[in-house]
């Protein structure tokens, strides 16, 4: 290394390894009532946020119930009935609905269609 800007930027590149891992190094015991009160508000927070949405909203609207009072009543639950629900929203499939074996069956469709009109 013969450029004194290479030195320099190698210099600043090695103490800035030195220094980074002791930088964010942080450890401490935590107890399970904290867990337990983390864990608890996480999925209160995950079933308002679910009963927020707008398609969630416009469901309960359907079924003759307002965003507002689902709010309410979740705010009512107890621990284990939000952690219960959130456990089912999180097993909720990602997508909207199930139409990817539509989609495979109509390509198999215009597949064999055009097969057998080459065929011909």
């Amino acid at each position: 290394m013969k450029s004194p800007f290479a030195r320099v930027v190698v210099r600043i590149l090695i103490a800035l390894m030195i220094w980074t891992p002791y930088q964010f190094a942080q450890a401490g015991m935590i107890g399970t009532d904290q867990v337990v009160q983390q864990s608890a508000h996480s999925d209160r927070a995950n079933v308002m946020s679910f009963v927020s949405r707008a398609d969630v909203g416009n469901q309960l609207q359907a079924l003759g119930l307002d965003t507002a009072t689902a709010k309410q009543r979740v705010a009512a639950m107890s621990d284990d009935e939000v952690r219960f629900v959130s456990g089912q929203i999180q097993s909720l499939p990602a997508g909207a609905d199930n139409s990817g074996w539509a989609w495979v069956l109509v390509i198999l469709i215009i597949a064999g269609i055009v097969w057998w009109a080459w065929k011909r």
